[in-house]
Order: structure tokens, then sequence, then C-alpha cells
């Protein structure tokens, strides 16, 4: 109850916007802007170009489940965008990041990850393989780290898994269902509803409070000797939500196994390091013989089960229309 005069909490909202420049003629451009859209309002983003460049057409604009559409013909001269400098304004103060996809005559197709510490880069030669395919590794690293809904889950399952071989089976489980749903999702095999799909992504940490609480107690459940099968049912919820990192790209077709399977390794990353970061801080505080009140045992638990019970909570009431 204390949570709720909080400001919203939410988990896992952020989408990264998408850019892609396609050259048709020389200095001559394409330009698709997809802005994200949170609680139907637009993101404050602009595509800053160079000065040399303008409009050949009024732009067209439309609104898409999540995202708001910009399409552009411009003119950059004779000398095109080799050289200049391209980026968003407004991502500086932002908390999302946007990718852009490069399409020239000349050069193969480049794409770059621009964060709000580097809103900006300067169209150049191709880049290589290694280069373009790190973005969306590094892209998924950075959509698991800020999907605090996510996280909360993996830390339930080490505070129920004493066991290191099956804490091993429960997070592979839940690897191996999650990148399932994340490639039927991204390859448009399955779709869920965004509002239903967040609201059981919460449930599923509310799922966990109970049985950290039974395992505390030494009780037994379906959970506690199975963890495997829980972590795999819920990891498909997961893999779901997973997918919104990349299917609101709207990637070419042709690009999205590759993309998916770096932006796959890049969660897996990421995921690996929140886990050996938890199991490293443990080892430190026993190493170091640091001393604890007793209920200080207990937060990281009740934490879990209290932030998925008020995200349960918000995002169903949001699902019906009771709070926006």
């Amino acid at each position: 109850m204390l949570l709720f005069p909080a400001l919203p909490a939410r988990g896992h909202e952020t989408r990264p916007a998408y850019l892609e420049i396609k050259e048709i003629t020389a200095g001559q451009y394409r330009l698709l802007w997809k802005r994200p859209v949170v609680d139907e309002l637009a993101l404050r983003l602009e595509v800053q170009l160079p000065q040399n460049c303008r409009d050949l057409e009024a732009a067209t604009r439309y609104i898409t489940p999540g995202s708001l559409i910009e399409r552009r013909l411009i003119s950059c001269g004779e000398s095109g965008l080799a050289g200049q400098s391209v980026g968003i304004e407004g991502l500086e103060a932002s908390i999302t990041d946007a990718l852009v996809r490069v399409q020239t005559l000349d050069a193969p197709v480049q794409t770059r990850l621009l964060k709000p510490g580097s809103p900006f880069f300067t169209m150049q030669g191709s880049r290589s393989g290694a280069g373009w395919s790190l973005e969306y590794v590094v892209l998924g690293i950075d959509h698991i780290l800020r999907g605090m809904d996510h996280l909360l889950f993996v830390l339930g399952l080490l505070l129920i898994v004493g066991n290191r071989w099956m804490l091993f089976k429960t997070i592979t489980s839940f690897t191996v269902a999650h990148s399932v749903s994340l490639g039927a999702a991204t390859l448009g095999y399955a779709t869920v509803p965004v509002p239903p799909l967040n609201a059981l992504i919460a449930l599923s940490i509310l799922f966990l409070g109970p049985e950290i609480v039974r395992s505390w107690r030494g009780q037994t459940s379906l959970t506690i000797r199975r963890p495997w099968l829980v972590a795999f049912a819920f990891g498909l919820l997961h893999g779901f939500g997973f997918a919104g990192g990349l299917t609101d790209l709207g990637l070419p077709r042709a690009e999205i196994p590759l993309a998916l399977l770096l932006f796959n390794l890049g969660v897996e990353l990421g995921q690996i390091g929140f886990v050996l970061l938890v199991f490293a801080l443990d080892k430190s505080f026993r190493l170091l013989e640091i001393t604890w009140p007793r209920w200080a045992d207990f937060v990281p638990g009740y934490a879990v089960g209290s932030l998925g019970a008020f995200w349960t909570i918000e995002r169903v009431t949001m699902m019906f229309g009771v709070i926006k």
C-alpha cells in the first residue's frame, strides 16, 4: 500500500526508436522514423539532419500501436550525407535508445545504436560485420538490464533454488523458453497483446513471492521441487516481453533472423552478468563477515513479492482503463 502514493513504477516499458535512411538516387534519401508512444504520447525525439538537407515533399505521419511513424523524402545535395553528422535531438534527455539503419548506393547496409550519451554519429565508410553485429548484442544487453521485471523474476528464482545444479537447470529452462517465444514473436508466428502480457509478467513475479517464503520455512511445492518447470512456463511469457525490443523496430524481414540471434545473445549475456553479480555480492558479504539484522535477510524476498503485487494491480487496472 505504501507504494501506491509513489511515482508510477514501470517495468520494461521503454522501447527503442528506429531510424531508416535509404539512398534512392545520388544525394536523395527516403527516411522512415519510428518514435515510441507511451501513454498515447510520442516521445519528444526529432531527427537532426545536416543543414544542406531539405524536404522534397511534405512528410507523412501516422500512428500504429506503440509507435508514431514518419516518412520523408529529402535531398542533401550532390555530396549527400557522406561525412555529415546525423542524430536524434532529444535523445540525450530520454532513457531510450535509437537504432539507425543506413543503406547507401555504394556501401553495405550499416547499423548503429545511438544512446542518450551519444545521440549523433558521422556518416562514413562501411563498417565491418563485427561492428554492426555488436550493435544488436548491445541492444539485447541494454534491453534486459533495463527490464526490472525480468531481473526480479530471475532474482526470485535465485532465492528459491539453493542447489547449484538445480539452479543451472532452472536458468537454462528459463533461457530456452524465452528464446522460443522471442523467436516466434519476432518472426511473426505468434503475438500477444501488450497490456495482458505486461500484467501476466507482473503476476509471474508475484507468484514467486509466496514460493520464496515457503522455501524459507522449509515447506515444499511444485515450484520448490521442480523450479525448472515453472521457469520454463513463465519464460515463455517473458520472451514475448523481450520481443518488443526487435519487433517495434520494423527491421527488413531478411535481416530479422541474424538480428534475432544477436539480440538474444545480448539478452543472455546481460542475464548471466546479473546472476554473476548476485553471486559476487553474496560471496563478498560472506568473506567480509558482514553481520546483518535478522530482518534484512527477508528484504529481497519480500521486495520481489511486493513489487510483483504492485505491478500486477497497476497493470490490471491500466488494462481495464481504471487508471492511465
